[in-house]
């Protein structure tokens, strides 16, 4: 456990430490399913809860527990749980608190899995659910001010990269006294704490930057002790338990988290200011550049714009499927936040699972491509850039 409010320090010492069998620099791996005990009165004090400990690894595990340690000092959280996946987080998390009857407002533009929980899965369950337009703030206050449960917020959104304010609109959560939940998953916890903000709790997709290599899966949940219990108290039941191998290799990447956004966010911006004065680009969406609607905002609330950015070319989906060929040091594939740039377009990746129409509904053109920034040197993703650009 570290004390230390510097997060590069935390994010390699958090967690680390207190399971270290005989002098080891790193947390092991514990793949025990169950944990034995000779004192059953101590057994049964971890079994419910009075004492703590680890029974079964449906529950808790150590490796599993270096990593929520990890994140929670990351987002100043009192306490944080993790999942398989990083949709077992969103949906978990919403299944927990939105029983028959509730009403979540939320955003049009969140990630294509949690748009179709809002969309297909929610409403099956008799909840309400209201999708306001994502940047229109007072729509959102209007809605929440009606009656809501939950509040559920992404910023920056998938792919587009909106940006919402989330004291403003927690504020507004509060006077209802909604549970307010954010997606952090985009900024990272380096680039922005959501409770500090004013949200209750904390949403990452463990699986992108936090691990940041592309070889392991998870999702964390962190925030207010009694809330994340009772999505806790749900999972356990539920199932959608992280594995200690997976949660040691996300703990590993976590320790780079900081050196890796630093560089990211750098290259970002450099790449969506080149971008931004091609002539074959017709936009881009980047929170770094003084141009994007929600720059001003995004400065308020984050300390660095992040890895993630899109840019739509200046033609339809044929340009795209000329264009990403011919990249070099690209992978073109479903995922993000890795230390390889990674690509690809909205209807193979974050909303494969909607329509053409239902896209541009959202404003997302089919000549729209997600671009995740890796580590790689700014200089050589440029030229990469350029030269598939002036192939064209």
């Amino acid at each position: 456990m570290t004390t230390s409010n510097k997060k590069g320090t935390a994010a390699v010492w958090a967690g680390e430490g207190d399971l270290n069998v005989k002098g080891a620099v790193t947390s092991p791996i514990a793949n025990s399913v169950a944990f034995s005990y000779t004192d059953l009165d101590e057994w049964h004090k971890v079994a419910t809860g009075k004492a703590d400990g680890f029974i079964y690894s449906r529950n808790t595990n150590p490796t599993v527990a270096a990593l929520e340690e990890k994140i929670r000092v990351l987002e100043g959280a009192e306490t944080a749980t993790a999942f398989s996946t990083g949709m077992a987080a969103i949906s978990n998390t919403l299944f927990a608190f939105l029983t028959a009857g509730k009403r979540v407002v939320s955003l049009k533009d969140t990630y294509g899995g949690t748009s179709k929980v809002f969309l297909d899965f929610l409403p099956n369950y008799n909840v309400s659910v209201k999708l306001c337009d994502t940047t229109n703030h007072e729509e959102i206050e209007l809605e929440v001010a009606k009656g809501c449960d939950l509040l559920y917020l992404e910023t920056p959104t998938n792919p587009t990269l909106k940006i919402v304010d989330i004291k403003r609109l927690a504020a507004a959560a509060k006077k209802v006294g909604a549970v307010v939940v954010v997606d952090n998953t985009f900024a990272t916890p380096i680039n922005q704490n959501p409770l500090q903000l004013g949200a209750d709790l904390v949403i990452h997709s463990a699986t992108k930057f936090l691990c940041g290599h592309s070889d392991a899966m998870g999702g964390l949940l962190a925030g207010k002790k009694e809330l994340v219990q009772k999505v806790f108290n749900f999972r356990e039941i539920n199932g959608a338990s992280l594995q200690a191998d997976p949660a040691y290799m996300i703990a590993r990447g976590m320790k780079t988290l900081e050196l890796r956004i630093e560089r990211q966010n750098a290259s970002a911006l450099k790449i969506a200011r080149y971008l931004k004065a091609h002539p074959k680009v017709k936009d881009v969406f980047y929170p770094g550049l003084e141009t994007h609607k929600g720059h001003d905002i995004a400065k308020s609330q984050m300390s660095g714009f992040g890895g993630m950015m899109s840019f739509a070319l200046d033609g339809g989906y044929d340009l795209v499927e000329k264009f990403l060929p011919k990249l070099k040091l690209v992978h073109l594939a479903a995922s993000l936040g890795s230390v390889s740039t990674l690509a690809g377009p909205p209807r193979t990746t974050s909303h494969v699972e909607l329509t053409e129409e239902q896209r541009r509904l959202l404003g997302i053109p089919e000549s729209l491509i997600r671009y995740s920034v890796g580590i790689e040197n700014v200089e050589d993703l440029l030229g990469d850039l350029e030269s598939a650009l002036k192939a064209m």
